[in-house]
């Protein structure tokens, strides 16, 4: 993927636009940032649109694997599909972040969302001609994982260019949400999709999402910001290399190598959900969506309530993860489908009520200078377990049962709960932020 390294936005464009002054007898409050700031709404709106997309595709695709088109070896080959969609986050992090910091930020989101919706509508084009290779949807998926690649790190790094700095907790956790929305939307049409329309209909309402999201983007305003604006001191003049990023972050590091470990095992419940559905609950692309929509609605829920944890992020973060391994194990034990229902929203909430707690935490620790870069390694150490473990626990669904693959996921996630929680007296408060340049 390429972008003009040119900023595409006048003078006039990088202005946000002026925030409407309380109505008189309102009490001074404010609305909602999503209706106060158009320029974030629009770019928001598109957010949820390509993660909604790609979450669809990824479930949809696995549904259609295990029930349709490979009749052996089926956690073998969903699996697969599940690491080739997450390597690019991996692979591209040096690309990526070399391209957010170069490139203008709305020339990036612009031109993700767009070439994934050109390769969407490529494979809805060829499946509606005909048989389709599997290999084919392999590809379009790596094609629609490295958009998002891109996308992702470019969003959060562009937050301060969208709002004003005592918006950015409430904006991250829009931004977070958007990723429950998309499991929402995209686990209630992913399955549904393939079941009624094939993968030309689910590659058809993926191609439209992303051309919306272009146009969104392409219609919102941003505004340069100066690195001292953020930060309170003068922006180095040369980016630090990527390697030495984590470096002079100690306690940063840390989180991330903590959840890169629990990501070994969360990340293989987007696995084990198909095969769980086929094997157990004997159900169909409807019980797909369920349990994918719990997942979805509790992680929404999460995003939303996840700044009312009380404590501080590493011991919040702990028992957040404690109780997610007891909510991914107890499926091994109860196979009703309200319980493993129930269950997956849980381990959403957990899920979303971290991630608001630990990025805001990032965005107020990292210099302004160094967040192109941070993100997207960030993106890439988190997503360096996921590959691994798509293709660890789909191979293993080929030979043990999926209740047994739900046990080992609690079970895997309680040490890396318990070395977060001993990371609590090393870490700043995320009002303190930690000085660059490793530990004193």
């Amino acid at each position: 993927m390429t972008a003009s390294p040119v900023a595409d936005t006048t003078d006039a464009e990088k202005e946000t636009e002026k925030e409407p002054q309380p109505r008189p007898g309102t009490g001074g409050r404010r609305a909602p940032l999503i209706l106060r700031n158009r320029a974030f709404a629009a770019v928001w709106l598109g957010q949820v649109l390509t993660q909604a997309a790609v979450r669809m595709f990824q479930v949809g695709v696995s549904w259609w694997i295990v029930a349709y088109a490979v009749p052996e070896a089926r956690g073998l080959a969903s699996g697969l599909f599940m690491a080739v969609c997450t390597l690019p986050a991996v692979a591209l992090a040096p690309v990526v972040a070399g391209a957010v910091a170069r490139i203008a930020h709305r020339s990036v989101l612009r031109t993700a969302a767009a070439v994934a919706g050109a390769s969407s509508a490529a494979l809805a084009l060829w499946a509606y001609g005909g048989d389709l290779p599997l290999t084919t949807v392999y590809a379009a998926g790596l094609a629609l994982a490295t958009c998002q690649a891109f996308f992702d790190p470019c969003l959060t790094t562009s937050v301060p260019e969208l709002v004003d700095d005592a918006d950015i907790e409430t904006a991250t956790g829009f931004e977070l949400s958007t990723q429950s929305l998309a499991g929402l939307s995209g686990a209630l049409l992913g399955a549904l999709t393939v079941d009624r329309a094939g993968v030309a209909g689910l590659a058809a309402g993926c191609a439209t999402a992303y051309l919306g999201a272009a146009v969104l983007v392409a219609s919102a305003r941003f505004r340069t910001v100066a690195a001292g604006d953020a930060d309170g001191a003068a922006a180095p003049t040369r980016r630090r290399p990527l390697r030495r990023i984590l470096a002079e972050l100690p306690s940063v590091r840390r989180i991330l190598i903590c959840f890169t470990a629990a990501n070994l095992f969360t990340a293989a419940v987007f696995v084990v959900i198909p095969l769980y559905t086929r094997s157990v609950l004997f159900g169909g692309g409807g019980t797909v969506a369920l349990l994918e929509a719990s997942l979805g609605t509790g992680a929404l829920v999460g995003a939303f309530t996840g700044t009312r944890v009380p404590g501080r992020p590493t011991v919040a973060g702990a028992w957040c993860l404690a109780l997610m391994a007891l909510a991914l194990a107890l499926p091994g034990l109860f196979a009703q489908r309200p319980v493993v229902a129930g269950c997956l929203a849980v381990a959403g909430w957990c899920a979303g009520a971290v991630s608001v707690r630990f990025v805001a935490l990032f965005q107020r620790m990292v210099p302004t200078a160094d967040k192109p870069g941070f993100f997207a390694v960030m993106q890439a150490v988190l997503g360096a377990s996921l590959p691994v473990a798509s293709l660890v626990f789909g191979s293993a669904g080929d030979f043990l049962s999926p209740q047994t693959l739900c046990l080992v996921q609690g079970i895997g996630l309680l040490p890396a709960a318990c070395a977060l929680a001993l990371l609590g007296s090393r870490t700043p408060d995320p009002a303190v932020g930690e000085p660059a340049g490793g530990e004193r």
